[in-house]
């Protein structure tokens, strides 16, 4: 069964995320910044009217936090039923591959990879493809609370 991924750049390695999660991707906009929030929250931007929040994808992957400027994008998704932003460095193509081809998250000793669904290889380069419900998990629980 052949799935398809939007891949795009974090800190110069490549993720994808699957194409139905995604409802638009736009222009880098500068977000509010909110009290009380996860780290790798950078924020909200009105999105025509909503509120969305936005997820600074690099803080929350555990690296360095990005300092957005022009060349960053935010990939709107949804993820049951609410929209979400992530600040990504930027978006490359659309990629199709064979789902039977996606290989587990590789074991780290103790450590576990909870943002990775698994990895793709395409072409000349690994693709890590994300979890979504996995990424934004702790913002739903806040939300809900």
């Amino acid at each position: 069964m052949n799935r398809q991924l939007i891949t795009f750049e974090v800190e110069g390695q490549t993720f994808g995320i699957d194409i139905m999660g995604i409802r638009e991707i736009r222009a880098w906009s500068p977000t509010t910044r909110l009290p009380r929030v996860p780290d790798f929250v950078a924020g909200v931007v009105n999105l025509r009217g909503i509120v969305l929040p936005v997820i600074d994808l690099a803080a929350r992957l555990g690296w360095n936090k990005s300092k957005p400027g022009e060349r960053h994008v935010i990939i709107v998704t949804e993820v049951n039923g609410q929209l979400k932003g992530m600040i990504v460095d930027a978006v490359r193509d659309i990629v199709t591959f064979d789902q039977a081809s996606l290989q587990p998250p590789p074991t780290t000793g103790d450590e576990v990879l909870p943002f990775l669904e698994g990895l793709a290889s395409l072409d000349d380069r690994m693709v890590m493809v994300l979890d979504l419900a996995a990424l934004t998990h702790e913002l739903e629980y806040r939300d809900a609370a």
